[in-house]
């Protein structure tokens, strides 16, 4: 991911990458060890499984490219200066992006029957307490805010 970044943005200097490096690993080592000490089986659940569909094969892929340019057109953008967002909206975004990160993880502690792929698991019910009383799906929703304040965290219009 680093290479993604600042590659592209031809210089160490790019705070923003800087900024969305850490607001994106240090929430995660903390939360993989949580589930490491907490609930070792929903962390391998979310770590190992597979798209077996290849309708859902094609939208990982797709989206997994998305991504990859959407990295780099932010280093580019920060080399080129083509737009300059105020830090305001950095700052903002940074906070979304937290809060949802910590949506995630509520998402991950009340619901031990998370996995990456759609599947029915033994003794499973239908979590309907905490956020799951609020909003239906809060594993998207978290996941939608992750990934639309990512570009203006690292302070790409254009990655947006």
């Amino acid at each position: 991911m680093a290479a993604l970044i600042f590659i592209p943005a031809g210089s160490l200097k790019f705070m923003n990458g800087w900024l969305f490096m850490g607001l994106l690993f240090i929430p995660m080592f903390i939360m993989g060890i949580v589930l490491l000490l907490k609930n070792p089986e929903l962390l391998e659940k979310r770590l190992n499984a597979k798209e077996t569909e290849s309708q859902q094969k094609t939208v990982v892929a797709v989206s997994g490219i998305m991504f990859l340019a959407g990295f780099v057109t932010a280093g580019l953008d920060y080399r080129f200066k083509w737009f300059v967002l105020p830090k305001w909206v950095i700052i903002v975004a940074s906070v979304i992006f937290l809060l949802s990160y910590i949506m995630y993880a509520e998402v991950l502690r009340v619901n031990t029957y998370l996995s990456r792929t759609i599947e029915v698991q033994e003794n499973q019910k239908v979590i309907d307490t905490g956020l799951y009383g609020i909003i239906r799906h809060p594993m998207y929703t978290a996941t939608i805010f992750l990934f639309l304040s990512i570009p203006l965290v690292l302070g790409s219009l254009f990655s947006f």
